[in-house]
């Protein structure tokens, strides 16, 4: 006998899952990578028959004649041209309530941070205020709530990030993905203890050379992939450089500032032999952040009594944020039922937050008289102030962890296991002070209970900072976690059927600056239903949901103060999640609509505040909350051979801290709308437009430090956002050229972009300004950035 090997593509060179491959009563299916092996006689003709349901069947007559293991690739032709995003012959996915996101949309994206994140912004019940992080809220939770898997290994997030400007790049690499599968709630025992969503990503395993380059006025980007060693091995790597400043040079503030980020990752992967896989994924990132701004100047209130605020600066920052991971995974299959994936992995990131700023500010009144010389120009200051703001902040942590999963599945049966181990150390200094001063008189906390009446009576004690962090913190969290799920596929009648139950346990022990907790445990069961029923109609109902448990990461167990509650317990949520899926055809197009209602109910939630896209805690489980809404998606080709959509989310989130009553979370988007439309032009189809547009209502406009939240329930205006791509693909999988010089390129486009088109002024929070007269603290919004004009340039040989 001799093995055959081989992959199975589409005419876009794209590698297709599923396919059957047999000759007589032999046969197998290609991996997710469209990658094959069977084993064929020897110097004996046979006939090999390739099929699957979306392209046509293809037969090729082979003669193996050496015993050596040999290959053949296979091209496959669609029997139509609807979309695998809309057209969906696999249920099983949406069965699970994963939503599958085509990569080659995400390639062409348009947006700040564009990307995979960039792309989740369109769905509904996803949302995030600030176009400069790629962090997202879902279904009312925070940035922390969220799962994030490559290659089934879960990554972080940096610790301690304020701005979206500081974050620089995702960990996901857009040009090295192969599969994304999203879930917005109610999502399978497999995954982690987290509150709200997983984001699920491939990265794929080459089958030929290639080269990619992209290049903008936004920075760039190199990846090289190849198959190596008779295909056992495989490498793709990938380089990515970014530069913000087109950015920050639209924004309100002016600054002396070029903040640069740079990013390396790989997947190697080695085929031992049929049964055993080695692969590794290693990823190292630096960003440094130094920032000096100039001043500011921010006109806001009302047509009849605007303000205006004048900030003058001294002082810089500078930060790093150092990253390096590494995973090492072994995947074996012990017989034709039983896979056993084994991984370790290591993470550090090692964080400088380093800054002097002081700021001196003058609040006044805009004379609004139209026959007044001043018209325009202020000619009242209410305030006078200053601020200076100090900070040496170094964090250290080091996330190590080893897991073993299993799968065994026989016929339309599976069984999915595993177990993992997980030490964290952490090490935090804090050293931040702020101080407030208005019109030469010292501001002091608000917690402290002195009678202060400045100016008006003198007072003679001590003068203490307005805020004064000074902790070191060291850190261990060790966590044991588990699973088992079982999923089978069956029909009633002639109604296809899905279903899924499961559980996960997760124990956990804290110990913090020589003080350990009591080790804690929670146990979250889990479950899902679906049916196809076998109606004239393609509609698919869902129905699922479980006891969802956040074990609390340092971040969570740090209070306003930076002192660690070693005690504290994790989040719990009991998610109900009901959907369905109605695939049709409108003007001759497939189009898919699909709808889910949910409702969460939390307890020992901790509560929290939010600046930018930083977190602060109260670390003490002292509030309830809930969350209920509705999502609504319509994809298709509302152009002929390019899919769009358009999508509607209502969320209503609220908590009751201490039992004061139900406010609303700072998450608390109830009205998202969005839109990713892709087009081109009927006479010259290689010219081509993408369109992200977004629409969200205000959120809680956040509160100043130390504050009741009671108090600050006023919302941000509402989020508005357009970003416009227009590109020109010279040459490309649908055209080619055979001879010339651009007969050396797969692949060559060239576009520009127009980010924030309207030029809409977006508010992220507010800078709390205090008015020494009458005491009041005015929010002068924060704005985003400003329309932006880029040029972009991709490559592919």
């Amino acid at each position: 006998m001799t093995i055959l090997k081989g992959t199975v593509k589409n005419k876009d060179k794209q590698p297709i899952e599923k396919v059957s491959i047999k000759y007589n009563n032999t046969g197998t299916i290609t991996d997710k990578n469209g990658n094959y092996t069977i084993r064929i006689p020897y110097k004996e003709e046979i006939t090999l028959v390739f099929s699957h349901i979306s392209y046509k069947t293809s037969t090729k007559k082979y003669i193996a004649k050496s015993r050596n293991a040999v290959r053949l690739s296979v091209i496959l032709i669609s029997n139509t041209e609807e979309l695998t995003e809309i057209v969906i012959k696999d249920n099983k996915r949406s069965a699970k309530g994963l939503k599958k996101i085509d990569v080659g949309v995400v390639k062409n994206v348009i947006g700040a941070n564009a990307g995979v994140e960039n792309i989740l912004m369109t769905l509904p019940g996803v949302s995030n205020n600030n176009e400069l992080s790629t962090q997202y809220n879902v279904r009312g939770g925070n940035f922390d709530e969220n799962l994030v898997y490559v290659n089934g290994i879960e990554v972080y997030r940096p610790f301690l990030i304020r701005s979206g400007q500081q974050e620089g790049l995702s960990f996901i690499n857009p040009h090295m993905v192969q599969n994304i599968d999203f879930s917005a709630g109610g999502f399978q025992a497999k995954y982690g203890d987290k509150l709200s969503s997983v984001l699920d990503i491939t990265y794929r395993k080459p089958t030929e050379v290639g080269i990619s380059l992209d290049l903008s006025l936004l920075g760039g980007s190199v990846t090289f992939e190849a198959p190596l060693v008779e295909d056992k091995l495989t490498s793709i790597s990938s380089f990515r450089y970014r530069d913000n400043s087109l950015f920050v040079n639209s924004k309100q503030i002016e600054t002396n500032f070029r903040p640069k980020f740079i990013d390396f990752q790989t997947l190697l992967s080695y085929d031992a032999s049929d049964y055993l896989r080695f692969n590794f994924l290693g990823n190292f990132s630096l960003n440094n952040y130094n920032y000096k701004p100039i001043s500011r100047s921010t006109r806001f209130g009302t047509v009849a009594d605007p303000l205006e605020l004048n900030v003058y600066y001294s002082g810089e920052e500078q930060d790093n944020y150092l990253t390096y991971f590494g995973a090492f995974s072994t995947e074996y299959e012990v017989n034709d039922f039983l896979t056993l994936t084994s991984t370790i992995s290591s993470y550090n990131t090692q964080e400088e937050e380093h800054f002097d700023i002081a700021a001196s500010y003058s609040l006044g009144e805009v004379d609004t008289n139209i026959g007044s010389e001043n018209f325009g120009e202020v000619d009242f200051s209410e305030g006078i102030g200053s601020q200076l703001n100090h900070a040496r902040n170094d964090l250290d942590a080091l996330i190590s962890n080893a897991q073993i999963k299993g799968k065994y599945k026989i016929d339309r049966m599976q069984l999915d296991f595993g177990i993992k181990y997980q030490k964290e150390d952490i090490k935090d200094r804090i050293r931040e002070w702020e101080i407030i001063d208005s019109l030469g008189f010292s501001i002091r906390p608000p917690n402290q209970n002195i009678n202060n009446n400045q100016p008006y009576q003198p007072f003679e004690g001590p003068l203490t900072p307005y805020q004064d962090i000074r902790v070191d913190n060291e850190v261990q969290i060790n966590r044991i976690s588990g699973f088992a799920q079982f999923s089978e596929r069956l029909f009633m009648g002639n109604n296809e059927v899905w279903y899924n139950i499961g559980v996960r346990a997760h124990n956990w022990t804290v110990k913090a600056n020589g003080i350990s907790s009591k080790s804690q445990t929670t146990i979250s069961p889990r479950g899902q239903f679906s049916i196809k029923p076998s109606w004239r109609k393609d509609m698919l109902f869902r129905v699922s949901g479980g006891w969802y448990s956040q074990p609390p990461s340092y971040r969570e167990l740090r209070d306003f103060n930076g002192n660690i509650n070693v005690d504290l317990k994790a989040q719990k949520s009991i998610h109900i999640v009901t959907g369905m899926d109605y695939s049709f055809k409108m003007w001759n197009r497939p189009f898919k609509l699909t709808t889910e209602l949910y409702y969460k109910d939390l307890k020992d939630v901790n509560a929290y505040t939010i600046d930018n896209v930083r977190i602060r805690y109260r670390a003490d489980n002292n509030a309830t909350a809930y969350a209920q809404g509705l999502d609504i998606r319509l994809n298709g080709e509302f152009v002929p051979g390019s899919d769009s959509w358009v999508s509607l989310g209502y969320l209503k989130t609220e908590e009751n801290i201490n039992n004061k009553g139900n406010i609303a979370r700072p998450s608390d988007q109830r009205i998202k709308f969005g839109i990713l439309f892709q087009d081109y032009v009927p006479n010259l189809p290689n010219l081509k437009a993408y369109l992200n547009l977004v629409y969200n209502t205000g959120v809680p406009g956040g509160s100043p430090s130390y504050s009741d939240v009671y108090q600050f329930q006023n919302r941000l205006r509402d989020y508005k956002r357009a970003d416009l791509g227009i590109s020109y693909v010279i040459t490309g999988a649908k055209r080619q050229y055979k001879t010339g010089w651009l007969s050396k390129f797969r692949e060559l486009s060239a576009g520009l972009e127009l980010f924030n088109m309207f030029d809409i002024q977006n508010s992220i929070t507010n800078t709390w300004v205090r008015d020494v007269y009458s005491k009041t603290q005015f929010g002068i919004p924060n704005y985003m950035t400003g329309r932006v004009l880029n040029f972009k340039l991709s490559i592919k040989i």
